[in-house]
């Protein structure tokens, strides 16, 4: 029983990573004039309905885990995911008529802002209940697998498209997801196996953990939804190429969680968390530089803006403790991931701001976010690891 347990709740979130990603991954497709057509505007747009109800969830996750039990909530969250998948499998169906395609991807951001929000702090709740005397491992471990579904979803969307469907991933996803979904329902995830989590009042220090939080959120989504659009509008990349690259930044990022965890006993992570800000200033420097026919280049500057991002998110939780609490902080994180998911496009089609202007003053955010870490590091707690 134990291991179908811990089976189902892993699986869950590797589902969940595969399952966020799925709409920046099909960001070439929603812009294509042969599919969505999408402006910039647009498909920024549908990342704002996403960011408000994944803030909202996580924020009242907790008095609802309280209420009705951490499975329930789980399951919710779920079924959320579920049915965003199928939003977005059926907006295949009306392609030929704009208003009605946006509205269910409309439809379909929101029900994963549910899901993300709701299933995430739970997910990492279930994790560190399963294996009690290593916590800090099993919320490692939950991390690493939904980062390994963000890794994924690009490279299987790229793979789905080349095979001329690239509607498979959202297909295989809610399939999967539902699997998953009638799994949990038949385990013994009672309302005695997870601690609620209600709201703690938030001190003065809150808000540099916060601001932290929001200024990664925009540094991470950047990369994340906007990289394959980065590389097919300003170095000409191929769109396989392109999800290539957007896998590496998610990639990297797993990657280097678990590398900084493992070396956490050799390389302190306050040390890590006061680094990481300048790697991505330089990406973000790297990236605005790459000369139009160097695609490969692009793909390596994403890597390392994935390797930059690694580690900070979860250190700023770990740090903040009860000063920060983690559902307050996820929430501060969205508002920033909204920023940039929908800023950049009227910056873009509105200011006529070029997507290489923009990752270049991305940079002002990593140093903002290095200044904020010195802060953090000199006065908060720093003995967790990523």
């Amino acid at each position: 029983m134990r291991r179908s347990k811990v089976g189902a709740i892993y699986g869950a979130g590797l589902l969940q990573g595969l399952a966020l990603v799925t709409f920046p991954a099909a960001s070439a497709v929603l812009t294509s004039p042969q599919a969505y057509r999408l402006s910039n505007a647009e498909y920024g747009g549908l990342f704002v309905p996403q960011t408000i109800l994944a803030v909202v969830a996580s924020l009242i996750g907790g008095k609802l885990a309280g209420r009705w039990g951490e499975k329930r909530v789980l399951l919710l969250g779920l079924l959320a995911d579920l049915s965003s998948m199928a939003a977005l499998l059926a907006s295949r169906f009306v392609l030929g008529q704009h208003l009605a395609a946006f509205a269910l991807l409309l439809s379909a951001t929101t029900l994963m802002g549910i899901g993300f929000g709701l299933t995430v702090p739970a997910l990492n709740t279930f994790a560190g209940i399963l294996f009690p005397r290593r916590v800090d491992g099993a919320v490692l471990a939950m991390n690493a697998l939904l980062g390994l579904g963000t890794a994924l979803a690009p490279a299987l969307v790229a793979l789905f498209v080349g095979l001329g469907f690239w509607w498979g991933l959202p297909l295989v996803v809610g399939a999967l997801l539902a699997v998953v979904i009638g799994w949990i329902s038949c385990l013994s995830l009672t309302a005695g196996d997870a601690p609620a989590h209600g709201l703690r009042r938030s001190t003065g220090r809150f808000w540099i953990f916060a601001g932290f939080a929001l200024l990664y959120g925009v540094a991470e989504t950047m990369n994340g939804n906007w990289a394959i659009l980065y590389m097919k509008s300003a170095l000409q990349a191929s769109a396989g190429f392109a999800s290539l690259a957007l896998a590496l930044f998610w990639a990297a990022a797993t990657a280097g969680r678990v590398l900084f965890a493992s070396v956490a006993r050799w390389l302190p992570s306050r040390n890590v968390f006061r680094a990481l800000p300048w790697l991505i200033g330089l990406a973000f420097v790297v990236t605005a530089l790459i000369p139009a026919s160097t695609p490969w280049l692009g793909a390596a500057a994403f890597a390392l803006a994935g390797f930059g991002c690694s580690a900070l998110l979860p250190l700023t939780i770990s740090f903040g403790g009860a000063e920060a609490p983690p559902g307050e902080l996820i929430a501060s994180y969205q508002i920033g991931y909204g920023m940039a998911a929908f800023g950049v496009g009227p910056l873009h089609d509105g200011a006529g701001l070029g997507l290489r202007v923009l990752f270049g003053a991305g940079v002002l955010v990593a140093l903002a976010m290095a200044a904020l870490s010195i802060v953090i590091v000199r006065h908060g707690k720093t003995t967790a690891s990523p």
